[in-house]
């Protein structure tokens, strides 16, 4: 059975570019007899708010959208999160990192370093936490944990595929290309590309559609679903939804909130029209 899903973060009003992914989602597992599941990425409680989930179940249920509940929410599955970091740890690939974005961006410009490699994070981490020999001991606690993205690359013996075109990932160029990744954050227990990619395999999606931005972030994706042993769903990635000037649309962007243009009389086959659908 085909299954896709939509996994918001409730930490401000759900856009038009939310409307047009979920509604992209919803339709594919409709129109093959699948399902269609909503799931909460609320791992941030510094920034997510009861409130606005609601606003989310509400949103998307004018939308004319339907899911199974209970929604899986990610805060309740720290423990399932945590034992996937310990079996990587456990292996030598990961290790505590306690740079600040600060000293990251200026590690990765020091004169010696030459210009800045970015990657799907952003600055590329130069490695300046990462030890010569992997850690042993306990997982530790309450800090940041970055993938030795060089020594997992060394434990594959065949490149890496997922449905997307036919899209290939050669390992051996993770290392310079995407860097030691964050899997662990001190503040939320796990970061996106870990919990996502298990929150994934757990709900059995076998297809993520999501916006192309984060195409870029997929191979780091299939990487640890190798790494865990974990099916590798397949993807698509759709074009963005932008305003006027260009420029693709945040939560800030409270003017494109689906919320506004329900009060100001708008429907839900107005919206599909706006973005396409």
């Amino acid at each position: 059975m085909l299954i896709t899903r939509f996994a918001p973060s409730p930490t401000g009003p759900l856009h038009l570019g939310h409307a047009y992914s979920a509604m992209l989602a919803h339709d594919r597992a409709r129109a093959e007899g699948g399902r269609f599941l909503l799931r909460i990425d609320d791992l941030d409680q510094t920034r997510c708010r009861p409130e606005w989930e609601a606003q989310i179940f509400d949103d998307l249920a004018w939308l004319g959208l339907d899911w199974p509940r209970p929604v899986l929410r990610q805060s309740t599955r720290l423990p399932r999160y945590r034992a996937a970091l310990k079996t990587l740890w456990d292996r030598g690939l990961l290790y505590p990192c306690t740079c600040t974005r600060a000293d990251i961006r200026a590690a990765a410009s020091a004169p010696q370093e030459g210009a800045p490699l970015f990657g799907p994070d952003g600055v590329i981490y130069p490695g300046t936490c990462r030890p010569m020999i992997p850690p042993q001991g306990a997982l530790p606690q309450n800090c940041a944990l970055r993938l030795d993205m060089a020594r997992a690359c060394e434990t594959l013996d065949t490149p890496l595929f997922y449905l997307e075109k036919g899209h290939t990932v050669t390992p051996q160029d993770l290392p310079h290309t995407v860097g030691d990744v964050v899997l662990a954050r001190r503040e939320m227990g796990a970061s996106y590309h870990l919990s996502v990619v298990l929150d994934d395999a757990d709900q059995g999606i076998t297809h993520v559609i999501r916006g192309e931005d984060l195409r870029e972030a997929t191979q780091i994706h299939v990487l640890l679903q190798r790494l865990l042993g974990l099916p590798t769903p397949a993807y698509h990635h759709h074009a963005l939804i932008r305003d006027d000037a260009g420029k693709r649309l945040a939560k800030r962007d409270d003017a494109r909130a689906i919320a506004t243009y329900r009060a100001d009389g708008v429907n839900p086959r107005d919206i599909r029209a706006m973005v396409g659908l």
